[in-house]
């Protein structure tokens, strides 16, 4: 795979621009047409969709006491209602389906952004995986992005942290006053693509304190992730493969216990793999879906210089037990370390990093082999 810039061309059966989407955009209103999208990159190759959209899955209402009273509407909000804690799905079918279809839910701190481009301005995964014939759908987590709404009054905070995520990301560190990058790494270098990168940072709006993942309530997210999947599954009568990252997936574990619809996960550095013997164990294993890990460089706990070393090491030991056990019980899973192929200087966010399509064809690999 080339790495591509892309542009996008929109033409649209009716008047929805997608602003989100990297690029130049115009829509035009093609009345009753179907919907005709051109994704043209700067090599003149493009990808063609059939269509477009964006959908919210799952969620709540919630409402306050009283009565509403439309004379005082502005200042009272007695007996009205919120629809909150819903998930948010970006999505586009390519014009010639040959894939499953896959859902990314994003990490900590992130939106879907994350899976559309790279901080240097090259194609992301879900323009990749597009060209593979796989339709993508693009979700932004309950109380994230345009998920934003809640049922859990959060609290923002305006504490700088950009150097702490960047360590803990083991993209490098901040010493002397500069970021600086561990020995060999792949991620995009330069002020501008670091400007980039941490602009990407999103905070959860259910969060009690926006220091940690620890307040996220895992099973919302799930809920709501399971109701996206199962809209796919009545869509196209296919079911999904589930693609995570970090936080995101010790969510993805909970899914198949709400939807019977997940083909497959691949989990991008998720914080942990899943306990042995407990409900989403159960769940994965009984439904028989294949798992494959995949982690990055840097991990290890005789790598000093690099400070996250360790504790990436020790998550990384929680995909061992649980393939060796998941294997043991008939189930397919297999943990990757990159290293070990031979593929090296990836941190946190692989599917960002100048080897990104790289990976993104391990993967594809992997779904023709393992995947029905």
């Amino acid at each position: 795979m080339k790495f591509k810039h892309t542009v996008l061309t929109l033409v649209w059966a009716g008047v929805l621009p997608l602003t989100m989407l990297a690029g130049c955009v115009e829509t035009y209103n093609s009345g009753s047409e179907a919907a005709q999208i051109s994704a043209q990159s700067t090599d003149g190759e493009s990808i063609k969709l059939a269509e477009q959209g964006i959908f919210s899955s799952g969620g709540t209402v919630i409402s306050s006491d009283g009565i509403f009273d439309v004379s005082n509407y502005y200042t009272s909000r007695a007996g009205s209602t919120s629809h909150v804690d819903h998930a948010n799905v970006l999505y586009q079918i390519p014009e010639h389906v040959t894939g499953l279809p896959m859902v990314f839910l994003h990490g900590y701190g992130q939106s879907r952004m994350g899976w559309m481009t790279t901080p240097d301005g090259r194609e992301g995964w879900s323009n990749i995986f597009l060209r593979e014939g796989h339709s993508i759908w693009l979700i932004d987590q309950p109380r994230r992005g345009e998920a934003g709404q809640t049922s859990v009054a959060g609290t923002m905070t305006t504490t700088p942290s950009d150097q702490a995520w960047y360590t803990q990301f083991r993209i490098g560190t901040y010493r002397n006053g500069a970021f600086t990058y561990n020995a060999g790494s792949l991620f995009p270098r330069g002020t501008a693509a670091l400007d980039q990168f941490f602009r990407q940072m999103t905070p959860d709006t259910g969060m009690d304190n926006a220091g940690g993942e620890q307040s996220i309530d895992n099973t919302v997210v799930a809920k709501a992730v399971a109701a996206a999947i199962d809209k796919i599954y009545a869509r196209t009568g296919q079911n999904s493969i589930l693609v995570t990252h970090s936080q995101g997936g010790r969510v993805g574990w909970e899914v198949p216990r709400y939807t019977d619809h997940v083909a497959a996960i691949v989990a991008i550095e998720p914080g942990a793999a899943p306990v042995v013997d407990s409900e989403d164990y159960n769940a994965l294993l009984e439904q028989k879906i294949p798992i494959i890990f995949y982690y990055g460089d840097y991990i290890s706990e005789e790598l000093s210089e690099v400070p996250a070393a360790t504790m990436w090491a020790k998550m990384a030991k929680t995909a061992d037990t649980f393939s060796t056990s998941y294997h043991a019980a008939a189930g397919n899973s297999t943990v990757v370390h990159l290293p070990d192929l031979g593929i090296r200087g990836n941190s946190h966010f692989m599917f960002q990093e100048l080897n990104n399509d790289v990976i993104a064809d391990l993967i594809e690999k992997w779904i023709q082999e393992n995947v029905e």
